[in-house]
């Protein structure tokens, strides 16, 4: 390290309870709720991310001459391809076919996370170039493991494109995103659409309203054990229904809400004294996140109603400036959430597979840009 590398030193974590959550979080800061010390170990402590779960931490930190940590990235070896989000089952097809072994490989990420943040993390008045040396210790740690591949899930546009500088390829995918233009109410907000969309979410909204079922929006000391295992069924119907067996452990829900109360937003729907159905969302500094769902039962419209009216009622009251719905979900688009590219980064061992995928890449991306202007051009607010 250039002006006292020699004084520092870089180290694997094998957990993050290595180190000290006041130090993880000054390099974290405070605006990504799924970069905090506190989820990541949440997560680990629930069995969610461990050796037995194929997420095995890995977690690259640079500590300075005090000993003190100054950068970090979240890492972790896998030999699987679930819950990134960033999908390689066809990369991983191709590189067994040609006689190698796609698995182990190194991911930075947050685990089973589709959301964009900031993946090199450096303090605060630590050298500026401590964020390229992480990058470069990352490539460096995949080649001592002898891994076939890195991959950087969803890191920033910024950090991408110095990524790409370091000789990393370039990848983008999209995702659907609720923009705060000021709105006063959601009624405020349904009067920059056209009429026809404007018409069909009151026709949503008011059948919800119809129906009987009764949202409340909790978050903080407002959420209660009772509402966690309620939420924690709904999670594991939809997913096993859908993806197969779950990522997250029900311990991971509880000490999300014993640690983290005050960044959550649960949106809870009940039919008479019975809960029925749920929305997770985390709040950032000027971003509400939306994570998961599930529901127990057909309620029309009940998933538009609980993820996405109520995150944009919730903004708006908070007066955040973007609400991120997950991934997935052009029918996102009619309920005034727009197409946003999103960002990843990977580096493969092999100089051959590494040039092939490059050309695949260069095709997909533009393939991509164009369709988000395509989709764009659908946009639901008035012209």
């Amino acid at each position: 390290m250039p002006d006292g590398r020699e004084t520092a030193t870089i180290k694997v974590l094998g957990s993050i309870g290595e180190v000290p959550a006041e130090q993880w979080d000054a390099c974290a800061g405070a605006d990504d709720p799924f970069l905090c010390h506190a989820f990541l170990r949440a997560l680990e402590d629930s069995g969610s991310v461990a050796a037995e779960a194929d997420w095995l931490p890995r977690h690259l930190a640079i500590e300075d001459a005090d000993g003190r940590l100054a950068a970090v990235a979240p890492l972790y070896l896998k030999s699987h391809s679930y819950g990134e989000y960033v999908f390689d089952w066809g990369w991983a097809d191709a590189y067994r076919r040609a006689g190698g072994d796609y698995y182990p490989k190194l991911q930075a990420a947050v685990p089973f996370t589709p959301v964009t943040g900031r993946r090199l993390l450096v303090r605060p008045g630590a050298p500026a170039e401590l964020t390229d040396v992480l990058a470069a210790g990352m490539v460096q740690l995949a080649g001592k493991l002898g891994v076939s591949s890195l991959h950087v899930a969803f890191p920033t546009e910024d950090e991408w494109r110095r990524l790409g500088n370091l000789g990393l390829l370039l990848r983008i995918g999209q995702q659907y995103h609720w923009r705060n233009d000021g709105y006063r109410g959601f009624e405020d907000f349904l009067g920059a659409l056209s009429s026809r969309k404007r018409k069909a979410i009151r026709r949503e909204r008011r059948a919800v309203a119809d129906s009987g079922v009764v949202l409340s929006t909790l978050t903080g000391a407002d959420i209660s054990e009772r509402h966690w295992d309620a939420f924690y069924r709904f999670y594991r119907a939809t997913s096993d229904s859908k993806w197969g067996p779950s990522y997250l452990s029900r311990d991971f829900f509880f000490r999300l809400g014993e640690t983290m109360a005050e960044r959550v937003v649960l949106v809870m729907a009940e039919d008479g004294a019975k809960p029925v159905g749920g929305a997770l969302n985390l709040v950032g500094g000027d971003t509400l996140y939306g994570r998961y769902w599930g529901c127990a039962g057909d309620y029309r419209f009940l998933h538009f109603e609980a993820c996405y009216y109520r995150a944009i009622d919730f903004a708006i009251e908070r007066r955040l400036e973007r609400v991120e719905a997950g991934a997935q979900g052009p029918h996102k688009i009619q309920r005034g959430y727009l197409p946003r590219p999103t960002y990843s980064a990977h580096w493969f061992a092999d100089k051959g597979f590494h040039d092939a995928i490059a050309g695949y890449l260069a095709d997909e991306r533009a393939a991509i840009e164009e369709e988000i202007r395509d989709q764009t051009a659908m946009s639901p607010f008035r012209k």
